[in-house]
């Protein structure tokens, strides 16, 4: 019985069709959560494939569905880029649109090359669905990964991290999720045509939902207590130098308002490079770290020579001095790619320029923990947060990430922070603490699920006792090798398929 296609309509208006669904495709990522969209959305893409006769036409298919899932979905970018950046309005619109026309470029190349295989390969609609598009599909979100630095921001994984697929996360990372998920989609477009595949996506289903309940690490001597600051500095104010000192003064309150085995602060949360606060800041809050008993993590740019400085947290209150540098920055906020210099000349963004942390770093000690920070952007790479777990801090117990993305408002980029954190907890079967200064600061329990969390754009002190976990998990071991293995033996597969039908 030969598969229903799009008829001309569908394909007249395709790509307006597939920049719908790709829009629609933000409402499955947090903080809406309907991650069963994620798979719906692409379900447009997929019918919209099958029918396309032209390798160009898939291309633009594919174009247009990831320019509006990241259009949509990073949007917020626009308040960074102008509010605080002080961008012109026009010039911002161009760069946050150029930014997802860019980067949905990797699935234009993905579904055109899909295209070209299936004619090349003469590849049944079930080869094409089941196996070119998602390998393809996936691989084109873990390039977006890693390409000029990488901005793996919406991920199709991370939607499912409420769902069923979410057991999948130890074993193949949030872009195994994506590759699953892609083929749930090409199931389910073929289900009308052939019925026995729906068992294939409730199998795949099912198993997710059990390997949830599979503990892959265990747990590591006595909690420590916390406490996580939640200053909620304004960002227009924070680097504005008659608000720094009232910072300063808040900060020292909220530290020294009550004991802990370990208080954190958020990323930059002393507004002043490390030389220029007042000299006896840092020494009264040693006064206090030592008479309790008390480990802090604070949060401050470090200015080792006028022309390096890096974004750092220090340790206070330790039996060894301790520092962590941010290793993977942000560009144009933390590092200026070569060629836009004029770019960034045009916004009024401080400390633009940072100098890079080594890619392996130590875990602090807390009592029976090890924790190993991470600060803000960070925690989008968690391939490279496995890398560390195999590394020097292959004793890492608790994972944290510090950050300020006030930069971005009472935006949608803050739960989907806090979803991104959730993913690195579930791949590494470890908690997650996160200290920010708007919002989300939460910890997260090492299957990934929110156990308490701060109200965003407030002030207030998270307080919880933390277990740490020890072990690894197959992510960790492997980190994203295994998916885009999984991926290469789908299209090599597919190859053979195509090598034993009759010419």
């Amino acid at each position: 019985m030969p598969l229903n296609k799009p008829g001309r309509w569908p394909q007249r208006f395709g790509p307006l069709l597939a920049f719908a669904a790709g829009s629609g495709n933000v409402l499955a990522f947090a903080p809406y959560g309907l991650w069963p969209l994620q798979i719906l959305s692409l379900c447009v893409l997929c019918w919209l494939l099958l029918g396309s006769e032209r390798v160009r036409h898939s291309a633009l298919l594919g174009w247009m569905y990831g320019f509006g899932w990241l259009l949509f979905g990073t949007c917020w970018l626009y308040i960074s880029l102008h509010d605080y950046g002080a961008l012109p309005a026009v010039i911002t619109v161009i760069a946050v649109a150029g930014l997802a026309l860019f980067l949905a470029g990797l699935m234009a190349a993905a579904t055109g090359m899909a295209a070209a295989m299936r004619v090349r390969w003469r590849c049944s609609p079930a080869v094409f669905l089941l196996l070119v598009v998602p390998a393809l599909f996936m691989l084109a979100e873990w390039t977006r990964a890693w390409i000029f630095t990488g901005f793996p921001w919406l991920s199709s994984g991370y939607a499912h991290n409420a769902g069923p697929l979410a057991g999948y996360a130890p074993l193949v990372g949030v872009y195994g999720i994506g590759l699953i998920a892609a083929v749930i989609t090409g199931a389910l477009v073929l289900l009308p045509q052939h019925r026995r595949l729906g068992w294939l996506a409730a199998l795949l289903f099912i198993v997710g939902a059990l390997l949830q309940q599979v503990s892959w690490t265990t747990p590591q001597g006595q909690p420590i207590s916390v406490r996580l600051l939640q200053a909620n500095v304004p960002q227009e104010m924070k680097f504005n130098p008659e608000r720094v000192p009232d910072t300063l003064i808040q900060y020292h309150a909220m530290i020294t308002a009550a004991p802990a085995d370990l208080i954190v602060t958020p990323e930059t949360a002393l507004p002043l490079l490390l030389g220029q606060l007042p000299e006896d800041y840092l020494p009264r809050l040693a006064g206090f770290a030592q008479s309790t008993g008390s480990q802090l993590l604070v949060g401050v740019p470090v200015n080792d020579s006028p022309l390096h400085y890096t974004n750092s947290v220090i340790g206070i209150g330790g039996k060894q001095p301790y520092r962590y540098d941010k290793h993977h920055l942000v560009p144009f906020g933390e590092f200026i790619p070569f060629g836009f210099r004029w770019f960034t000349d045009l916004m009024h963004i401080p400390l633009g320029d940072f100098s890079r942390g080594d890619v392996q770093q130590t875990p602090l000690a807390v009592q029976d923990q090890w924790v190993l920070p991470n600060i803000c952007y960070e925690d989008l790479f968690g391939e490279e947060i496995a890398a560390q777990l195999n590394g020097r801090a292959a004793h890492t117990t608790v994972l944290l990430n510090v950050s300020n993305i006030a930069w971005f408002g009472n935006s949608i980029a803050l739960p989907q922070h806090l979803q991104i954190s959730q993913m690195r907890a579930r791949e590494t079967g470890r908690p997650m603490l996160r200290a920010t200064n708007t919002g989300a600061t939460a910890v997260i329990d090492q299957r990934g699920r929110v156990v308490s969390q701060l109200t965003p754009l407030s002030t207030g002190v998270l307080g919880a006792s933390v277990q740490g976990y020890t072990g690894k998990t197959p992510y960790i071991l492997m980190g994203n090798w295994l998916a885009l293995a999984i991926a290469g033996i789908m299209l090599l597969a597919a190859c053979l398929l195509r090598k034993s039908q009759p010419t």
